[in-house]
């Protein structure tokens, strides 16, 4: 590790200045880099801190109280800023401070605290200096591992024979083949060393959660706030069925958010769970919204309980378990305490899927916004339910693809025991883990402990927060211009915010930077703001989340009115894609953008001038063969000849007069009616009880799979839902992104459960044959109709209840 760590020199000196201080100064850094440690430099404040800006691989520092360029803008000495800095960027690490005289006791309390030692750089030899400083920094190198890490790497240096699985023996068997020794030279002997068996019996069991790796979960519960932490190697999917499959049992109720993932119910398969839909809100962009406060109140969950024909025969009336996605895939997230205290009423099992959302516990602007933030000192009492959180840390943290954990915070209303939550855990894990995957999540908890958890988080916010003023202001200067046509790309946020300590109005993008990257009032989606478009909202329920940006095209807005011009996402999204810019999610007039721990300005620099220049195309009516060449050559007696404006107004003319954002959102507004639970349906669909019909033929019919359309990623239709009637409104919605597929190729809709006719395009849905369609909500009728092959099979008979 000696040759990535490097050690801070922050004095007023220069490397080549003359002096006995300066020479003295230059003769700890040789000594220091004769340890086998790098050196960054710094002459002064600005230095010091463009160097916490890059380097986090800093093991150690040496301050200059008196650092140039002076004092701060608070009138601290700079040396106190640097200090502060360190602190903010690093936890615990090795701090020195350089002093110039016998002043330590002038010094502020609060140093005393930050600093390991002080130096006086002409009283004592370069090498003991040096030597003080590399040994801190060693055993710091060795203390900022977490624990399966460092027990993997000491196992790595080891240097053991391998007479365990997996067969490669540590890449060995790569070797003796060109094509393995290709792939050996690509991923490195180091990470196939690495990959293990369960079998090396100090690296401990994910299973039995020993050793390391126990050590390791234990760890990630402290840092994320929860009594139970999980490592799980499959991804949020994974965990998702793994939760519902521990809390709900066959012919039990679990609430399920609309707005779910489709993991979600591929656990209420698994379960066998009856499930009862909520309905979040939507607004006039698409977007699906949160559940509203209303959609979850008791009285509520009652009334859409009592219209469902599958509660009648259910094991017991009253819920068992209830899941919702928690920030949605566009950003929303809860007040997760209100929303608690809200399904609190109903049951004694709450599921917060946070699949994007494993960084909120770590910045100030998400307090309270988390599952693992409801607990009994923010819900006190007997009604407090069990709370699961379940999180693709890989997704917006630094792990591993498919590294994912489960929190848990139990409550005596449905206490969660290790060794039962573990059998469903067992289930659906794997016994032959990827030991890089776990130190993974391992390193991935380490970067978020402490106050270096909140630089990274604040790092993402801020670079967020910057690129959505700028897209305000790129706008307004266009407007202001008057050389070019007056339109510009938005960005989906409130048009002006509120500073809470002077009460002044602040349009957006003049408001300052500090106060939207710290405060939450400003992300609020205030009840019946035309900006969010969303109903039924009360103040403080809802917040945007600022690192998930959402782009906004002309066309529509948030309330659903549709301009006489536009310009569809799609179009905009595969120019992007010619641009190497490859986003997120894409609706049919919005597009969403990450901001992850892992950007920078040059990043959404790079997209903003993406941006300006599919603004300068489409003005100047360019060809399409320039600005979409791959389009052209795929599909040329489509779209041969047509520019950039001719395509965008035709295909804004289509998505108007069919109205296709309306239908979606009367699709997932009124919901199909449920015949049959998934679980029986999955079990027709294995056993050749379904086929598959086209749209026209599919009325009345009852659904055996999901249908799920991305954009915009939420199911449309699940298993055991009858699909309605013709002209009804799910029907119509898919008919119509039928029709636009048809027209409009290149630009189809991703659609899981949909399968095209490779003839004629038609879309094709898996349904129940028509004669196993009635009376299947109790067991003994669908064992008399279920196929005649199986039917009395002992296999797929309920257990008996006890």
């Amino acid at each position: 590790m000696a040759e990535s760590s490097k050690i801070l020199i922050a004095v007023g000196a220069h490397p080549k200045e003359e002096g006995a201080e300066a020479e003295q100064l230059l003769r700890i850094r040789e000594a220091i880099e004769s340890q086998g440690f790098g050196v960054r430099w710094a002459v002064s404040a600005a230095d010091a801190e463009a160097v916490l800006r890059t380097e986090a691989g800093l093991a150690a520092a040496l301050v200059a109280w008196d650092l140039p360029p002076g004092r701060g803008a608070d009138g601290e000495p700079a040396g106190a800023v640097v200090l502060r800095r360190l602190g903010s960027r690093f936890q615990e690490l090795p701090v020195f401070l350089v002093m110039a005289d016998d002043g330590v006791r002038e010094l502020p309390l609060w140093v005393s605290e930050s600093v390991v030692g002080y130096v006086w750089p002409l009283e004592d030899t370069p090498a003991f200096i040096a030597g003080r400083i590399t040994t801190a920094a060693r055993a710091y190198r060795e203390a900022v591992l977490p624990p399966f890490f460092k027990a993997l790497r000491r196992f790595d240096d080891a240097h053991e024979y391998s007479w365990h699985t997996p067969a490669h023996s540590g890449g060995v068997a790569f070797l003796k083949s060109p094509v393995g020794r290709a792939f050996h030279d690509y991923f490195g002997e180091r990470l196939l060393r690495s990959d293990l068996s369960i079998s090396v019996e100090e690296l401990g069991s994910l299973f039995e959660h020993t050793g390391p790796i126990g050590e390791a979960e234990r760890n990630a519960a402290r840092v994320f706030g929860a009594d139970l932490t999980y490592f799980v190697l499959h991804g949020d999917s994974t965990c998702n069925r793994l939760v519902g499959h521990f809390s709900v049992t066959r012919d039990e109720i679990a609430l399920v958010d609309r707005n779910c993932h489709k993991s979600v119910l591929h656990g209420l398969v698994v379960s066998g769970a009856r499930p009862v839909y909520l309905i979040p809100t939507r607004n006039g962009y698409g977007l699906a919204g949160p559940l509203p406060p209303a959609e979850i109140e008791a009285g509520s969950v009652a009334a859409r309980m009592g219209a469902n024909p599958l509660v009648r025969d259910a094991l017991s009336p009253d819920v068992t378990y209830a899941v919702f996605t928690n920030s949605t895939y566009d950003g929303l997230c809860y007040d997760a305490v209100a929303a608690a205290r809200a399904f609190a009423d109903t049951t004694p099992r709450l599921h917060f899927d946070e699949a994007w959302f494993a960084y909120a516990r770590f910045h100030p602007l998400y307090a309270g916004r988390y599952g693992m933030s409801v607990g009994p000192d923010t819900f006190p009492g007997p009604a407090r339910p069990t709370v699961f959180a379940t999180q693709s840390t890989h997704k917006l943290l630094a792990a591993l693809s498919q590294g994912a954990m489960v929190h848990i915070r139990p409550a005596p209303r449905a206490p969660v025991e290790h060794d039962r939550f573990n059998e469903s855990l067992m289930m659906h894990g794997t016994t032959s883990p990827l030991y890089p995957m776990i130190a993974s999540l391992d390193v991935a908890t380490a970067m978020m402990d402490g106050s270096q958890g909140r630089w990274l988080v604040d790092e993402a916010v801020t670079e967020a927060v910057r690129f959505r003023q700028e897209i305000v202001r790129i706008r307004r200067r266009i407007e202001a211009a008057g050389d070019r046509p007056p339109w510009f790309f938005g960005a989906w946020q409130p048009e002006a915010v509120t500073d809470p300590a002077s009460g002044e109005r602040l349009l957006f993008d003049e408001a300052p930077a500090d106060l939207l990257r710290a405060e939450p009032s400003c992300w609020h989606l205030e009840p019946g703001a035309a900006w969010h478009g969303f109903p039924g909202l009360t103040e403080g329920y809802c917040m945007l989340d600022p690192i998930k940006v959402t782009l906004t095209c002309p066309g529509i807005d948030a309330t659903g009115d549709m301009a006489d011009w536009g310009i569809p996402a799609r179009v905009l999204t595969a120019y992007l894609a010619t641009r190497n810019i490859v986003v997120e999610k894409t609706d049919s007039y919005t597009t969403l953008v990450l901001f992850s721990m892992g950007i920078t300005k040059g990043k959404w620099g790079t997209l903003l001038d993406a941006l300006m220049d599919f603004k300068a195309l489409y003005d100047g009516d360019a060809p399409l063969d320039r600005v979409l060449p791959a389009l052209i050559a795929r599909y040329p007696g489509r779209y041969s000849g047509r520019t950039l404006r001719e395509l965008c107004q035709e295909m804004h003319g289509h998505l108007r007069s069919a109205r296709l954002v309306e239908l979606l959102d009367t699709a997932f507004q009124q919901l199909p009616e449920p015949v049959a639970p998934p679980q029986l349906c999955y079990q027709r669909l294995i056993r050749g009880g379904t086929e598959r019909v086209r749209l026209a033929e599919a009325p009345g019919r009852v659904a055996a799979a999901m249908v799920t359309v991305t954009p915009p990623g939420i199911p449309v239709l699940m298993p055991g839902e009858n699909v309605g009637a013709q002209d009804g409104p799910l029907l119509r919605y898919l008919t119509a992104l039928e029709s636009f597929d048809r027209r409009f190729p290149g630009f189809r809709s991703e659609t899981h459960g949909v399968t095209l006719d490779p003839e004629t395009g038609d879309y094709l849905i898996e349904c129940l044959y028509p004669e196993q369609q009635a009376g299947m909500n109790s067991s003994e009728d669908r064992r008399a109709t279920a196929p005649a092959q199986w039917r009395g099979s002992e296999a797929l008979r309920p257990p008996a209840q006890t």
